[in-house]
């Protein structure tokens, strides 16, 4: 099998090994769609806290190749989307409901999706490894896992309702962003610098749209919201000037969702004013839940939430290296690497 592998930021080879076999509990994935994401092109840059090097990608989709001892949920020739990852259900944060703040999350994690085949643990194969839709495709399916990370964000802002949602970043996440908030039906301003992308967004529905290299953005973001700022401020670019200024376009008895992580060690210093005497709160999410993952999965089956306008491009498995060069370099948005097949399925 051809495993593509990051040895070092910047550096990714296409190796041959052997296919693994399948222990207890576990289930071989042949691969039939892989995604690029965003945290793939960090872990590429610079390196990742939580995903080392090594065998790359986890956003994917694809058939049964064989199950070790122990499975009976899938069977050979199956078409399923695993999630890279799967609480342990016993530790403190488990028992609490917030899995996705699991002791243990990421034992077991499965990583390897640019690939021939995947082997997915047993952890994983246990709880986070569903049966694909009849009703999408392998390229659809695999955005389960960021999909369900956007719900995670949407479920910390419930019960309140969003009326004017921003949103600053238009990668993938930012994107998938937008459209959450247009399916509960908010009025969103999209906030980002790269023109294919403000365009982009434009026709996935954005009331108002922001460039924020060349427009004045806490204006431009005033005359959008009616003078008052947003209800919801979701940031999704990683950068901690945007981290500082986000609460500045909420309005009073605003919530800012912090999506985007910063590099370790990284301080930021809020207007404490404004976050105090207006109320302005500032919401964090990481990961997701068993929960997360259910409703992304419906939210994709049904068409909710209609994902291929994100994907650039279909690329093959060959072309890997090629690929993040590009998005190193600010071309695309969201890729899908097919070891198999040349166009969209």
């Amino acid at each position: 099998m051809r495993q593509a592998v990051l040895l070092e930021p910047r550096r990714i080879e296409l190796i041959t090994r052997p296919v693994p076999a399948p222990g207890p509990g576990e289930v071989l994935l042949r691969v039939r769609a892989a995604l690029t994401c965003g945290t793939d092109l960090k872990t590429y840059r610079r390196g990742h806290p939580k995903v080392p090097f090594g065998p790359f990608g986890h956003e994917c989709a694809g058939d049964v190749a064989a199950v070790g001892g122990g499975v009976s949920h899938v069977r050979e020739g199956d078409a399923v989307v695993p999630t890279p990852t799967a609480p342990c259900g016993l530790c403190g944060p488990c028992r609490q409901g917030r899995e996705n703040l699991c002791e243990r999350q990421f034992e077991g994690i499965v990583l390897g999706a640019y690939a021939d085949y995947l082997l997915v643990s047993e952890k994983v194969a246990a709880r986070h490894l569903l049966r694909k839709p009849d009703e999408i495709s392998y390229i659809e399916a695999a955005f389960l896992e960021p999909l369900s990370c956007v719900i995670h964000a949407w479920d910390r802002l419930r019960p309140r309702p969003a009326e004017q949602v921003a949103v600053v970043g238009l990668g993938a996440i930012g994107l998938l962003h937008v459209k959450m908030a247009k399916a509960m039906g908010a009025r969103v301003i999209a906030m980002g610098r790269r023109r294919e992308r403000l365009e982009l967004v434009a026709r996935l529905g954005a009331d108002g749209v922001v460039d924020t290299e060349h427009d004045d953005v806490a204006g431009r973001i005033r005359d959008l919201s009616g003078g008052v700022g947003c209800d919801v401020v979701i940031e999704c670019t990683g950068s901690p000037a945007v981290w500082v200024e986000a609460p500045g376009w909420a309005a009073p008895g605003g919530r800012v969702v912090l999506f985007a992580g910063l590099a370790a060690g990284t301080r930021v210093a809020f207007d404490a004013t404004r976050l105090h005497y207006e109320e302005v709160d500032i919401i964090n999410s990481f990961h997701y839940r068993p929960r997360d993952v259910e409703e992304a999965y419906q939210l994709l089956a049904s068409g909710t939430i209609d994902v291929r306008p994100l994907v650039t491009g279909v690329k093959e498995l060959t072309s890997i290296v090629d690929v993040f060069a590009s998005l190193d370099r600010g071309n695309g948005v969201k890729y899908a690497i097919l070891p198999e097949a040349r166009t969209w399925e």
